[in-house]
């Protein structure tokens, strides 16, 4: 009877080691495959001077020019790849792992128009039509980079379904929205990107919405978990990205705008009015306030059609992890000459904290 315990349970040992190997093999297989084999744009990546095969790995990974980081350091470690060089290349997801390396070890397309021209910044808390006016600066260096295609590019649900294809866990929430302006606005990263002289727009976006990818991987357990959309935290985000300036702000406000939805209280920030005039201004009059529009967060309950800027990672994780909320905070004003914030319970007491505040904000 014991040996055939014994047995059994080394039987199912080995079975067991059986099917973890199989398994391992086929994802390494599938990482040295091309991420999109029927992909046809192309994809920038920087390398800089210094960066060892691990970072090589993970800058790839982020622009999904391969599957795994990880399978790209054994594979490149197993067979002794050290001579890598610095600059930038355009990578197809097309490619396969090998296709990668060789590219990696020739140092790219000296000389080529494929060569890395420009770069585009994208800011903290700036919204799409703002990023079109960064684009039109740069228009001799890639003549692609206009704000009028960028705009139309941004209006073109064809383009965006494609990417919500690739990118579901992102965008899936985006293209349930209703009445947008822009489906992508807040979900362009803010960062740095790399362009070549003729880099398409299609191309330059899908890095900026691949880049957001890569970042929220970390978080989509957490947004599911909360019971939030990914389109949620990132209209909170955006709006605490505009009203908060340090990291313990930022979670207090993201916890009084969700105070403020638990209770069904308009959010009113004035982020949103100004968002639905398409306009900037230092005070809001009645008549700003009671604009018809879908993202008037003054006159409409709700988190809205959806984000308002492109919001960073400090304010993704506020959203996510607000501090604060057992206070009751239902609102906050902020100094604009020392940037002190003072939250409230009450009308009463906010109104207090107004009038505290009053001379330093010109009012």
């Amino acid at each position: 009877m014991v040996n055939r315990i014994v047995l059994w349970i080394v039987g199912i040992m080995v079975a067991l080691l059986a099917i973890i190997g199989f398994m391992g093999y086929r994802y390494v297989d599938s990482a040295l495959q091309p991420v999109d084999k029927n992909a046809k744009s192309e994809i920038t990546v920087s390398i800089p001077i210094g960066s060892t095969n691990k970072d090589i790995a993970s800058a790839l990974e982020e622009k999904h020019v391969i599957k795994s980081a990880t399978v790209f350091n054994y594979y490149v470690k197993f067979h002794n790849y050290t001579d890598f060089q610095a600059g930038s290349y355009q990578f197809s997801q097309a490619e396969t792992l090998d296709d990668i390396i060789n590219k990696l070890r020739q140092g790219g397309d000296a000389g080529s128009t494929k060569t890395a021209v420009t770069q585009v910044l994208v800011k903290e808390g700036i919204t799409i039509d703002q990023i079109g006016d960064s684009l039109n600066k740069l228009t001799s260096k890639n003549k692609n980079l206009t704000k009028t295609a960028f705009l139309k590019l941004m209006k073109n649900q064809a383009f965006f379904d494609q990417l919500e294809k690739k990118y579901p866990a992102l965008l899936k929430s985006a293209g349930q929205a209703k009445d947008v302006r822009y489906r992508l606005e807040g979900y362009l990263f803010p960062a740095t990107y790399a362009v070549s002289k003729n880099e398409s727009l299609e191309a330059l976006v899908e890095a900026m919405v691949a880049k957001t990818d890569s970042v929220m991987q970390t978080y989509y357990g957490s947004i599911k978990k909360q019971g939030y959309s990914v389109q949620e935290v990132l209209t909170l985000a955006s709006l605490v990205e505009r009203e908060g300036v340090t990291e313990q702000d930022r979670r207090t406000i993201a916890g009084v705008f969700l105070n403020r939805l638990a209770i069904k209280m308009p959010i009113q920030s004035d982020i949103t009015v100004m968002y639905a005039l398409n306009t900037h201004k230092t005070h809001l009059t009645n008549k700003d306030t009671s604009v018809d529009s879908p993202y008037n967060l003054y006159k409409n309950t709700g988190y809205g059609p959806g984000p308002f800027n492109q919001p960073s990672l400090q304010s993704i994780r506020a959203v996510l992890s607000p501090i604060d909320r057992d206070q009751n905070y239902l609102y906050f004003v902020a100094n604009l000459k020392t940037g002190e914030v003072l939250y409230a319970t009450t009308r009463e007491q906010h109104d207090i904290n107004t009038a505290k505040f009053a001379k330093d904000n010109g009012q």
